[in-house]
């Protein structure tokens, strides 16, 4: 086992399946370098098909099912469900000799380390959290820094100079995405005006797209011109409320959403997008174990190493590209120190 704070990564450019939100793909079929039944992956609420976090999971683990031969079992959490139904799916999964186990997202913290504990032989990953454990992977992003390059392109992009920004939870990591985008926006112009909100305080924020549409709507209505969406699933709805006026932008988050098949009809007023190389950290993961080295620890995907960037696809930032471009180097060089806090 081995113990590292930052991995060098490298996006991933594999296309994306069409599955249901719910569990699919189980396989009794082994799989390579003491695996058991194959890779047990468990979606934070939206589901795979969530066109953001859940989907760039997913996109790692269709990598590794096509390179390294593994079988799956995808399941999915639903709203407002308990930790002991958390905890039961990751059980189930590790029971069934699943191997590795990843919790796709904080939420499943908790859980991670109680059933890791009941687990020993097992290795489990956790994204977006840091859990303790012999046999865990902690893998965690530079959120801040990605939003921050999104911050500047924002401030560069707005006629009215009233730029938003929509979490989905208010919560620790939300407040990452947040911080980020705020600093960048105004260390790129003082003018600009951020406002910033939140859909809720339970996990129903990331899975209530109506809500977004509207929350988006009300920020239109006021002179916001461009808005970045934190909420997973639910920033389609903001997506979508941000298509259906002239002139105004919307900044997607954690795949590249102008990529993403749903959100095709939308994809003009795509901005850009905070890519976050969950794929990446899906894949390594599920590499680590089939070598026979599990990864352990806590592993941080950074600016520096492409865990998170900025995307560029529709090259609608292609004008402020030396903008951008100086902004990540001053991050990269340590000359800007992005808040993680607000």
């Amino acid at each position: 086992m081995r113990r590292v704070s930052t991995i060098a990564v490298a996006g991933i450019s594999t296309a994306a399946l069409a599955f249901t939100l719910t569990a699919c793909g189980e396989s009794s079929t082994e799989s390579g370098g003491g695996s058991g039944q194959g890779v047990g992956l468990a979606f934070d609420v939206g589901g795979r098909d969530d066109h953001s976090f859940n989907e760039s999971a997913a996109r790692g683990l269709d990598k590794a099912e096509k390179e390294l031969g593994v079988k799956s079992k995808m399941m999915t959490a639903k709203n407002g469900e308990t930790e002991a139904e958390r905890e039961q799916r990751l059980s189930s999964l590790a029971d069934k000799g699943y191997n590795p186990v990843i919790g796709v997202g904080f939420n499943y913290a908790k859980s991670i380390e109680k059933v890791a504990k009941e687990f020993p032989k097992t290795n489990f990953a956790i994204v977006d959290s840091v859990v303790p454990g012999a046999n865990v992977n902690s893998i965690t992003f530079g959120e801040h820094e990605g939003s921050y390059l999104a911050g500047v392109a924002a401030a560069a992009k707005s006629k009215t100079k009233k730029v938003g920004f929509i979490g989905g939870v208010d919560n620790e990591l939300i407040k990452k995405f947040q911080a980020g985008f705020e600093q960048g926006a105004k260390d790129s112009d003082s003018k600009v005006e951020v406002t910033s909100e939140y859909l809720g305080s339970t996990d129903k924020g990331f899975n209530d797209p109506a809500s977004a549409k509207d929350k988006a709507k009300g920020m239109l209505d006021r002179g916001i011109d461009v808005i970045y969406t934190a909420a997973g699933l639910s920033g389609n709805g903001s997506i979508e409320a941000v298509a259906g006026q002239k002139d105004a932008w919307a900044i997607g988050v954690d795949s590249d959403q102008y990529q993403q098949p749903g959100l095709e009809k939308y994809k003009d007023h795509i901005l850009t997008s905070v890519v976050k190389n969950v794929d990446v950290a899906v894949f390594d993961m599920i590499k680590s174990v089939k070598d026979g080295k599990p990864l352990t620890g806590t592993h941080a995907y950074l600016l520096k190493d492409g865990g998170v960037s900025l995307a560029t696809s529709g090259g609608f930032i292609d004008d402020i590209k030396a903008k951008i471009e100086e902004a990540k180097k001053n991050i990269v060089d340590g000359k800007v120190k992005v808040k993680s806090t607000v």
